[in-house]
């Protein structure tokens, strides 16, 4: 049961989003965590930095498992991903800010890519 119009308002937009759109708000979920993570480790708190990386993992997780395999982009795509998510769980587990700050790169990279993408097809999917 949704309590919230905002909860209401995420659902309805999660549900209303082209695959594209989705993609980009997986993105933004990955770079927010990361952003909080990097937080958390500069402010020593060591528990906000291991929650939020660890949230950025899992989208950077969700991001490969989904990948279409059958195109050959997708095979250097994953691999980015894995690196990405090796940065994430190194800079977690050394709270090591210059990791985070790698894969943040790398993410909000991707995301920039799949805005045009997502541009480019608007109204052909």
């Amino acid at each position: 049961m949704i309590k919230s119009p905002y909860e209401k308002y995420k659902q309805n937009s999660v549900q209303t989003s082209t695959p594209g759109q989705l993609v980009i708000m997986l993105y933004d979920g990955a770079i927010r965590f990361v952003k909080a993570g990097l937080d958390g480790i500069q402010t020593k708190d060591y528990y906000k930095a291991n929650v939020n990386l660890g949230k950025a993992q899992t989208i950077v997780s969700e991001l490969m498992s989904t990948l279409n395999q059958s195109y050959p982009v997708a095979k250097d795509l994953f691999a980015l991903y894995e690196y990405t998510n090796h940065l994430l769980i190194q800079a977690n587990i050394k709270k090591n800010s210059s990791l985070g700050e790698e894969a943040l790169g790398y993410l909000q990279e991707l995301r920039e890519t799949w805005v045009v993408i997502n541009k480019q097809t608007a109204g052909t999917m």
